[in-house]
This record gives structure tokens, C-alpha cells and sequence, in this order.
């Protein structure tokens, strides 16, 4: 991995507004709207630094399409985790692997008075009209998209703290419902599924339909949903709910690596919230669900990105990807057929492609909860030693791989915009925000998602931080509208 890589993939994004971006190449006609990305915008706060990938404070980036030009703007979210970085110098509140610097006595009296994040910063949601920045906390951040300016707070669930919530919520627009996981931590834990009615524009923390105690709950951040059935695939990565309550060290460091468990799988009723089935695979970790469907057979296949352990979050500290040898362990795509009734034994998940990806993208609207689903798209090491260097597309029918790369670029995740009226299922374009490391800047790259071939690039004067998911919103333009900035938490 170069310097150039270490210097600009993990230092801060310069607040800016572009009205036109350089475009070499020609955008496609059809190709309108505005692709709204997250990610941290910066890991340094006075004199400390944040600890890993998934920390940082968070900015959201607006690339916006329309005539085969190209407008750019970002801004910080203005939360209360920023606030105190920039008018007091300091990391305020706890991280996926940061804590504050905290005496003995403030950490004792955190069981009592316990405060997450509100640096929502891992993915972008359109919920009930809301555009909403989201996190792993209970706390999701309101934003005006066409500046970028932070409007309020809200939240999936309002029950007592001692809760995480996944980044992936589904959306199914033809049953106007959004539907996302929330961990409950307690003396007995809780799965809980929360579903939102995305008819009433003023309504947020939807209705509990679906749940499941747990004793040692497992981190999770995405879930399944198929048309008839909703999925948790509970990796044996768990804790103790005592250790987050206490707060002693970093969240996700409380966690232990428990292979004996297995992989436990619990399939849910979507319609009734009834529990169907648990069963029992091999151990295995994940960060990401691509699909799920119902098969004919009677069984729900369940498709994602996994991994052999969980080793893969060590690897995203910033100290070890700022080695020149930085390995990352390669999640693969491989599916589980999950039997509802019948006799079962311990479960074996089919390795599709031996391709390493991270990151998936799918034609969301069009093919999830489809057994028709052929083409998966993500992010890509192209050898054993490095950060994400390439993009690739994978083909689940003919289990073939075609790759993008550049020396020196690292895309981030693949965005899939098909062309309107498309009959093809990869009949449109791929969009990838890619750190250029020889020239400390960044570029929107187009591909024709067919043919894996460079349509054209916006080539940004400055670096954009490497971050993790992002929007395209085909009716979202920006003008010139001010946003309205409402104080966050609401105070």
C-alpha cells in the first residue's frame, strides 16, 4: 500500500461546494440525480486520533448529475460530537473502538448516565420522505439533502438505553415499509425488529412486531429479508451485556470471538412476526447481507459476504492500514439454504465465487428478496497485501468475475443506477468514489455496469476519506434552496 494511500485515504476532507467538476468522458443522457454518500471526514480531533476505520466524525458528500455535468459539495454533520470536537478540542463520546479519555469516576457514572455517538456516519437512508444519516447507535441524524445541513435527531427505537441498531434497514417500497434490527442489551437481551410506516411522513420510531431473547447477543450489522421472512444470522462474535453497560473499553472490543456456538440462524414470519426456525451453521462472521429469497423448495437462501472469523475488524485499526504490509483477510460471497421444517443438521454455507468483496451493491429496488438475482457488485483486494484497490462484478449464475482497477486508486463501494425502462439486469452504470494516492485527490468514476468499462470520471481537486455506503436518488437535484440548521439532540 502506498504512502500516497496512508496520507490521504485516513486524514480529513476539506469542507468545499463545487458548482461544476471537471468531466473527462461523456456522462449518459439519462443519468440524473444525486448520489449521496457518508463516511468519516476526519480522524484527528485536537491532539488525538482516532483509533479505527469506523470511527471518525462524520461528513456526507453530495454528487449531483444532471445535462453530462457534474456539481459537488460536503459538509461535516453538526452534531453534538462535533461540536465539542471543534470548540473544545476533544473526542466527547465513545466509538466503535475510540473512547474518551475518562477518569475512573466519570466511567463509573457513565452506567448511569450513558451517552453513544451521534456521528452517523456508515450509511444514507430515505425513510418517509426523512433523509436520514445512519449509525450502529440509536441516534440517526436528520439532514436537509440539498445542503447537507443537519435538521434534528431521531431514532429506530426510544426504548431505555443499552441498544445498537443495524446500518442496513430494508425498504419495500411497494408495502410502504421500512423495516430495521435493534439490539437490546440487559440482564437478558433482545433481538427486536422494528417496522415504519413509510405513508406517514412524521412518523420515525415505528412499532416492535418481532423479537428474540438472547443471553449473549452477537454483533450484527445487516439482516436478511426475503418476500415472505426476515433473517438474523447471530455470528458467534458476542458479549456479555455487563461489559457494554460498564463501558470499560471501547464497544466493539468488549466482544469475544466464541467459534464453539456456531453460526445460529433464526428465521421470522415478515407478516406475523412469529418465530419460524433457528438452526445452526459453522462459525463464520460478517458485515454485510446481499439477498435473500424463498425457494420453491421450501427453504429460505440467504446470499452475503463472509468471513472465516472475525479477524477482519482487527485489520481496520488505522495503525495496521497504515503498514506498508496491511492484509485483509477476504470476505467471499456464499450462500445459506436455511430449511423451515424438516429434519436438519448443522448447516454449510456454498462459497458462490471465490472472488474477495466487500461492500456488495445490488439493484436494491428492482431484485431483492428475488431468486432471479444474478449480478453482486462491490470492492475488491487485488492481491494479498493492501487497502480495496479494485471493483468487481460478479456473475452468480456462470460464478464468473470481471474486475476494474487503476494503479495506485482505491474505489470505494459500487453504486448501481440502472437506465430507465432497462430490460438487462446490469443495464445502467456502476458509481465509485476513488481516492487517487499519486495525486492526493479523488474522482466520481462511471462505468457502464455491463461491460465493467470507463464511461467518464469527475475529477475532484481534493481528497475524499475512504467511507463506506452511499445513495443514488434519481429525483434529487440540488439547488439553491438554504437549509434551516435545528440544534442536535434537540436541545
Amino acid at each position: 500500500m502506498s504512502t500516497g494511500f496512508a496520507l490521504h485515504g485516513f486524514g480529513e476532507s476539506p469542507e468545499v461546494a463545487l458548482d461544476d467538476v471537471p468531466v473527462r468522458g461523456t456522462l449518459p443522457e439519462w443519468l440524473t440525480g444525486s448520489l449521496i454518500r457518508n463516511g468519516p471526514g476526519t480522524f484527528q480531533v485536537g491532539e488525538r486520533r482516532y483509533r479505527h476505520w469506523f470511527d471518525g466524525l462524520a461528513m456526507l458528500h453530495r454528487f449531483t448529475i444532471r445535462g453530462g455535468r457534474v456539481s459537488y459539495a460536503n459538509r461535516f454533520l453538526e452534531t453534538e460530537s462535533y461540536r465539542i470536537a471543534r470548540e473544545e478540542g476533544r473526542i466527547a463520546y465513545p466509538e466503535f473502538a475510540t473512547d474518551p479519555c475518562r477518569s475512573m469516576f466519570a466511567r463509573a457514572m457513565a452506567v448511569f448516565e450513558p451517552q453513544a455517538t451521534d456521528s452517523a456516519k456508515v450509511n444514507i437512508a430515505r425513510v418517509a420522505d426523512h433523509y436520514l444519516a445512519l449509525a450502529e447507535t440509536p441516534i440517526q441524524v436528520e439532514f436537509d439533502p440539498e445542503t447537507l445541513r443537519t435538521v434534528g435527531v431521531t431514532g429506530w427505537d426510544t426504548s431505555d438505553f443499552g441498544r445498537m441498531t443495524t446500518v442496513h434497514p430494508h425498504l419495500d417500497e411497494e408495502r410502504h415499509e421500512a423495516i430495521n434490527l435493534v439490539t437490546r442489551y440487559g440482564a437478558v437481551s433482545n433481538y427486536v425488529f422494528r417496522r415504519v410506516d413509510t405513508t406517514e411522513a412524521g412518523l420515525l420510531h415505528g412499532d416492535t412486531f418481532a423479537s428474540r431473547a438472547v443471553r449473549e447477543p452477537s454483533y450484527i450489522h445487516s439482516f436478511g429479508m426475503s418476500e415472505r421472512h426476515l433473517v438474523i444470522v447471530e455470528f458467534p462474535l458476542v458479549v456479555n451485556p455487563i461489559s457494554l453497560l460498564l463501558w470499560l473499553r471501547p464497544y466493539i472490543e468488549n466482544f469475544r470471538w466464541k467459534p464453539g456456538r456456531g453460526t445460529r440462524i433464526h428465521v421470522f414470519d415478515r407478516a406475523s412476526g412469529a418465530h419460524v426456525r433457528s438452526v445452526t451453521a459453522d462459525p463464520f462472521f460478517a458485515f454485510h447481507h446481499v439477498n435473500a429469497y424463498d425457494d420453491e423448495d421450501g427453504s429460505v437462501v440467504v446470499d452475503l459476504v463472509a468471513y472465516d472469523d472475525a479477524s477482519v475488524i482487527e485489520s481496520f485499526y488505522l495503525h495496521r492500514l497504515s503498514e506498508p504490509d496491511v492484509q485483509i483477510p477476504p470476505g467471499t460471497l456464499r450462500r445459506l439454504r436455511v430449511p423451515l421444517s424438516g429434519p436438519h443438521g448443522r448447516l454449510h454455507a456454498e462459497e458462490i465465487s471465490p472472488t474477495g468483496i466487500e461492500l456488495p451493491s445490488i439493484d436494491y429496488s428492482r431484485l431483492n428478496t428475488s431468486p432471479h438475482l444474478r449480478y453482486v457488485y462491490g470492492i475488491s483486494v487485488r492481491s494479498d497485501r493492501g487497502f480495496y484497490d479494485q471493483l468487481v462484478k460478479i456473475d452468480i449464475e456462470t460464478r464468473t468475475t470481471v474486475v476494474w482497477h487503476e494503479a495506485e486508486c482505491y474505489p470505494g463501494e459500487g453504486v448501481f443506477v440502472g437506465r430507465p425502462e432497462r430490460v438487462a439486469e446490469d443495464d445502467g452504470v456502476l458509481l465509485s468514489v476513488v481516492l487517487d494516492a499519486v495525486r492526493g485527490t479523488s474522482f466520481l468514476l462511471v462505468l457502464d455496469a455491463a461491460t465493467f468499462a470507463e464511461i467518464a470520471r469527475a475529477e475532484l481537486p481534493h481528497p475524499v476519506l475512504m467511507g463506506y455506503h452511499g445513495q443514488f436518488y434519481d429525483d434529487l437535484l440540488a439547488s439553491d434552496r438554504p437549509g434551516q440548521v435545528l440544534p442536535a439532540h434537540g436541545s
